[in-house]
């Protein structure tokens, strides 16, 4: 079989037999063709597409690249999430102890992020001491002591998906949808939860910018996970505006902090119950949806979840004392507060903007070599339909660096929209598949 021919069939929009389909990823996880070729056949499914059937038969393969882990030992109610990534986006460090206060063990790897903020990993770096690069058999230990643990993701699951995605970023193929799917897939699967929900996101801050395109790989990824065993849910949601009122690390780690306390915002209160029902649900501990959102007020109003993130941070080397004192995490040397210029209701905060100016200040990296700056970040003030009169504080800005927080004011203020009257409530939860 000649890789060559394979790009020819996939430029042509035929479909791949499963042995070719085997011979790809195995040339891709031996590195037995040239990086050019591996290049041309991904541009190729591109534009030509790949069946559900093909991308199902690809993501088996992937996972088959690599180890595949067994969570068994710690029983049959495994849960895990995946998002596709959003401004703002803190809930997996919230629902991981809140679903392990409810009775589901959570074993969840997660990644470092590239772009506007930090990853999941990063954020809880920031807590001085937290460690998250524990080996697989030393996860599973600490699930079966404390009910949760979170870790970096490791080389040893789907190297051909490391691989082709290293790829993918510099040739210009990220937004592929069977691409993007097999990626996702792979790794859950790899991951070895029972349950997955996807938070799917789509708006001016994610990734996927349409709902349609939104529910597209939604039910692209769910297919995909049937046809390989295992059960996915699917959350859409909004990204138009951040969720919450903190962007960045260390201050999304107290955002987070907060929410378990029973402090929070509309908006993640939304989505964070939302995952956590469904999760519920799937696993018996509620029978309806009613029941699991008694279920999630119980664990936050006792403080059983926040002594499950007490136990997640102790756990792992961090300094739990940050639960009560927040000074205790790396301070920024600079600050500025943004003010309104005139009177009115927040009608929209651009997630975008929000992002891009939290990058300036030092809170994300280019390349996975660059270092971040855990202080780095954004307080919003004033988030959607709060009223802010002229000269109030909308937003507070923070950064190590003086010039990083001055390139960054100008894009904060033209995130605001504002308008005379109160804009009506707004759901970010669209759909669950």
């Amino acid at each position: 079989m000649r890789f060559v021919d394979l790009i020819e069939k996939k430029k042509k929009g035929l479909e791949h037999t499963k042995e070719e389909i085997e011979f790809i990823v195995s040339s891709v996880t031996k590195e037995t063709v040239p990086d050019y070729q591996i290049s041309a056949w991904l541009m190729a499914v591109y534009f030509q597409g790949m069946t559900e059937e093909e991308t199902a038969c690809f993501t088996g393969e992937i996972i088959k690249s690599g180890e595949v882990i067994d969570l068994s030992s710690i029983g049959s109610h495994i849960a895990d999430k995946h998002s596709t990534g959003g401004v703002g986006d803190k809930i997996t460090i919230i629902l991981i102890p809140l679903l392990a206060a409810c009775g589901v063990p959570v074993a969840k790897l997660s990644g470092r992020g590239l772009g506007h903020t930090g990853g999941t990993i990063d954020k809880l770096e920031s807590i001085p001491g937290f460690r998250t690069n524990l080996e697989i058999p030393e996860l599973i230990e600490k699930v079966k002591e404390t009910g949760l643990a979170i870790a970096s993701q490791t080389q040893k699951l789907t190297p051909a998906d490391g691989k082709l995605y290293a790829l993918r970023d510099v040739t210009a193929t990220v937004d592929s949808m069977p691409l993007i799917a097999s990626s996702v897939v792979s790794k859950k699967i790899a991951s070895g939860a029972d349950f997955v929900v996807l938070d799917v996101k789509c708006g001016s801050g994610a990734f996927i910018k349409t709902k349609e395109d939104a529910k597209k790989l939604s039910a692209l990824m769910i297919g995909i996970a049937k046809r390989l065993g295992r059960k996915f849910n699917a959350v859409i949601s909004s990204m138009e505006q951040p969720l919450g009122r903190m962007i960045g690390n260390s201050v999304e780690i107290e955002e987070s902090i907060d929410f378990l306390k029973g402090i929070t915002t509309p908006d993640i209160k939304e989505l964070t119950y939302e995952i956590a029902a469904l999760t519920l649900l799937h696993f018996g501990k509620a029978k309806t949806k009613e029941d699991a959102f008694s279920m999630i007020d119980s664990v936050i109003q006792s403080k059983e979840a926040l002594k499950y993130l007490e136990k997640l941070i102790k756990s792992q080397g961090g300094n739990s004392e940050i639960i009560t004192n927040y000074k205790l995490f790396k301070q920024p040397l600079f600050s500025f507060e943004v003010k309104s210029e005139s009177d009115g209701f927040v009608k929209n905060v651009d997630a975008y903007k929000i992002a891009y100016a939290c990058k300036l200040l030092g809170a994300g990296r280019e390349k996975k070599t660059d270092g971040i700056d855990y202080s780095a970040g954004i307080k919003l003030n004033r988030i959607y339909s709060e009223y802010a009169a002229k000269n109030d504080t909308i937003a507070t800005l923070y950064s190590d660096s003086e010039e990083k927080l001055n390139s960054a004011i100008s894009i904060v203020k033209s995130a605001f929209e504002f308008s005379s009257q109160k804009p009506d409530d707004r759901k970010v939860v669209y759909e669950i598949i």
